[in-house]
């Protein structure tokens, strides 16, 4: 028997070694499967904050865009406004601006009573008659 003893001691012992060595793989494994799990966690939050970003981008870009383009509008109405008044300016000046009457003779310089036009023969202002 003493000889199956050492043989038996050996077995016990390569039975624990290798039981001892699937739980280490085992752990092992688990470990390199968190880590894996935590890497794709990791990527995932990236790309989703990537994502986020982009589209927070492309609202602020749209955001912008409408600013611009009602900023373009003002100035438009604003030129055209100074424009008008500019015109208007004109007018008053020559004494052809009366907007309550357009068919006043006065908005008409080819009109012989009109102020404006003297040299006209048939004006009673005419320095000539």
């Amino acid at each position: 028997m003493a000889s199956h003893q050492p043989s038996q001691n050996i077995g016990y012992q390569a039975g624990e070694l290798s039981g001892q060595a699937q739980v280490k793989k085992d752990e092992l494994q688990n470990k390199a499967s968190d880590a894996s799990q935590a890497v794709r966690d990791k990527a995932s939050d990236a790309s989703q904050a990537a994502q986020n970003k982009a589209g927070g981008a492309s609202s602020t870009a749209q955001d912008i865009k409408e600013q611009a383009s009602h900023l373009l509008q003002q100035t438009g109405e604003q030129v055209k406004s100074m424009a008008q008044g500019a015109a208007d300016a004109v007018k008053n000046t020559l004494g052809m601006n009366n907007p309550n009457n357009p068919n006043n003779p006065s908005n008409n310089p080819s009109n012989p009573n009109n102020p404006s036009n003297l040299s006209h023969p048939s004006n009673p202002n005419n320095p000539r008659i």
